[in-house]
């Protein structure tokens, strides 16, 4: 379990860039470099956390985490590549903010932008080898690209992972033996029980104080699919009347600028939420935020193992599978590269990182300073 946070701990120091270039992250070091897991059971955890709701990347290397080292190391994951987040966020609600706007700052986060869209680009190039080898799933991820890329949005999205599993069930089929079909088991009843237990309470318990903060948070954790971008508006329903629009922007803005799960909005709104008492309700709204996504990953793992056994939904996840590698395409372009590139020289750093990161093979750990550095001293140089 040590093992386990000291390595998302690593990880959620270095990974900027929002949902998509998590998933090329821990990609990059899971399988290509620690092997803890294949690309195939990579991948079948991937599409299942993309089915459920909450935080896809948080709930990837929880999954990843529990793989490792059950319950205790699922925690150790989420802790790890959490915390680092946690403490800026709260850092920057202490402060107001202030570093959001300074040049230098700034410009390291236009190089880490850079770094996201290099490794995005290469965990699609990786996973379109492994799981695109037949016209069938390349057609699949080449149309799912181009319909979320035409109509993106949270129920294109459902719609194209749905449509993908219906035609892996009758065009792919033939594959069967999924790689997770040896964790065989059925759903968690306990960890569906919790699920169901919490939402009811905080549906029909007086909304006051911290039961108040606990089910708002609580709720958007559980509607959300998506990631972090799709909690915005939601969250804004939910808390928005309760804060100044600038200071929720501000707590928007910084969740995409620090590393790690965006979901961590929870913990500058919750700080700014409840001023008599900032920490304990910032760690409040970070749990409930969280929890919803975890007990149901918890509670229907085991039968999706089982089921990945069966030559049709064999068929569907090869599918989904597809479908995934056409979000991450279409997530390359939409948000990494349209807020990342802004001139020929970020498309030629860019390429040079790519080069770096797969022809050289060298660490995202390198890369990340080196990133820093360049973006920073691109800030310096005039327009």
């Amino acid at each position: 379990m040590w093992q386990v946070f000291l390595q998302f701990l690593m990880l959620g120091c270095l990974s900027f860039g929002g949902p998509a270039a998590h998933v090329g992250y821990f990609r990059n070091h899971f399988v290509e470099r620690q092997r803890w897991i294949d690309d195939k059971a990579f991948a079948d955890l991937l599409a299942l956390c993309q089915f459920l709701p909450g935080p896809a990347s948080s709930q990837l290397g929880f999954a990843i985490g529990y793989r490792r080292a059950g319950l205790g190391g699922a925690l150790c994951a989420f802790a790890g590549f959490t915390l680092p987040s946690v403490l800026l966020m709260l850092l920057l609600a202490a402060s107001g903010g202030w570093l959001l706007g300074q040049g230098w700052f700034d410009g390291a986060l236009h190089g880490l932008k850079l770094l996201a869209l290099v490794v995005v680009a290469d965990a699609v190039l990786g996973m379109f080898r492994t799981f695109c080898t037949r016209r069938g799933t390349a057609a699949i991820a080449v149309m799912s690209a181009a319909a979320l890329l035409c109509l993106p949005g949270i129920l294109t999205q459902l719609l194209v992972l749905v449509l993908a599993a219906l035609l892996g069930t009758s065009l792919l089929s033939d594959r069967s033996g999924a790689s997770l079909a040896a964790d065989s088991g059925g759903f968690n009843r306990w960890a569906l029980g919790v699920f169901a237990l919490l939402l009811g309470l905080v549906l029909l318990l007086p909304q006051n104080g911290f039961v108040a903060l606990f089910g708002d948070f609580y709720v958007a954790g559980s509607l959300v699919f998506g990631g972090g971008h799709v909690v915005l508006p939601l969250l804004q329903g939910l808390v928005g009347e309760s804060l100044a629009p600038d200071t929720f922007l501000l707590g928007y803005a910084a969740a995409q600028a620090v590393p790690g799960p965006m979901f961590t909005l929870a913990t500058f709104l919750g700080y700014e939420l409840m001023p008599g008492q900032p920490l304990l309700a910032a760690l409040l709204a970070t749990v409930a935020v969280f929890l919803p996504g975890f007990l149901l990953l918890l509670g229907v793992q085991g039968h999706w193992h089982r089921l990945a056994a069966e030559p049709r939904l064999a068929g569907a996840i090869a599918g989904v599978n597809a479908a995934v590698v056409g979000l991450l395409l279409s997530a390359l372009y939409q948000p990494v590269f349209v807020t990342a590139v802004s001139s020929s020289v970020d498309l030629a750093l860019a390429l040079l990182g790519f080069f770096l990161l797969r022809g050289l093979k060298l660490g995202v750990i390198w890369l990340v300073p080196l990133a820093i550095l360049v973006g920073i001293g691109s800030a310096w140089v005039p327009a």
